[in-house]
């Protein structure tokens, strides 16, 4: 593979579709693709790591390699927003008994793996065995005014903040796409913080309840890591691990990416309601 097939993966089998209008909006795209993204063509000294498949926010411009990776979601009692952490177990890898977590989920191998790139492999927070409670809470300056009136940093997002979800609008792009926030994961306690976004949509939700075209098995999956429309993920660019962001930026209408994940760095951008299947070569963490 020559260094310009690796940063500009070609794309295949993809399925586009178009619904009716949901809360405002059309309904945008959901596909699955055999497009392949390499982040590194060895692997270093360490534990876990290696060949690994995931599912994505598709990246449809720019010269990110793949998509940025899920996190499933699920839901308290109280309505706070948690990311699901895989199943913890021991597996002997080169010789040796590692730690690692991973489950199966909606018809796909959820791994800790999928967030083993950009430097993400060496966080306190990816280590399979950390003990964290999982809710997604609120970062410092956040780029949504909703956010910065509603929450205090560290302050765990709520089901109730995201209720006009389907007619939240900014000004960038269309209006009733989905409603967004930016946060932290698994990084109380921690000197590093794990960035992710979540947006809570009703292209999502429809998706999820099966009025749609796509794959049966996006659908499957959408129902095990989505609720009640919120979709969340790893937000750091797959090129230069720069932070994207959802209607952050009104300069994205200029490379497409206005109703996308726009990052500004190098002009990549992510399609929220695309999600898809990548594989690529995770990181892995360093030795303990």
């Amino acid at each position: 593979m020559s260094a310009d097939e690796d940063k500009y993966p070609a794309e295949s089998g993809r399925r586009r579709f178009v619904k009716g209008v949901v809360g405002g909006a059309g309904l945008a795209a959901v596909g699955m693709t055999g497009a392949v993204g390499i982040n590194s063509a060895t692997q270093s000294p360490g534990e876990g790591g290696g060949s690994t498949t995931a599912m994505a926010i598709e990246n449809t411009a720019g010269p990110a390699p793949r998509g940025m990776p899920q996190i499933p979601v699920e839901i308290d009692d109280e309505g706070y927003l948690k990311g699901v952490w895989p199943e913890v177990k021991e597996v002997e890898q080169g010789g040796r008994t590692i730690e690692v977590a991973e489950t199966e989920m909606g018809g796909q191998t959820y791994s800790s793996e999928w967030f083993q790139y950009c430097g993400v492999e060496s966080y306190e927070g990816i280590v399979p065995s950390y003990d964290s409670e999982n809710y997604f809470r609120s970062i410092a300056g956040p780029d949504y005014d909703w956010q910065s009136e509603a929450l205090e940093e560290g302050d765990r997002l709520n089901v109730e903040m995201f209720d006009d979800y389907e007619s939240w609008g900014n000004g960038i792009g269309e209006a009733g796409l989905g409603k967004p926030a930016t946060g932290r994961w698994r990084s109380e306690g921690t000197e590093n913080t794990i960035p992710i976004q979540v947006i809570r949509s009703p292209i999502i939700e429809e998706i999820a309840n099966g009025n749609t075209d796509a794959d049966q098995s996006i659908v499957n999956w959408l129902q095990a890591s989505t609720e009640k429309g919120f979709l969340a993920w790893l937000n750091k660019c797959t090129h230069f691990c720069c932070v994207p962001g959802y209607k952050q930026n009104s300069s994205s209408a200029s490379f497409g990416g206005e109703d996308g994940v726009y990052c500004a760095c190098h002009q990549s951008v992510y399609d929220p309601f695309s999600i898809v299947q990548t594989l690529f070569v995770a990181r892995p963490r360093p030795d303990d």
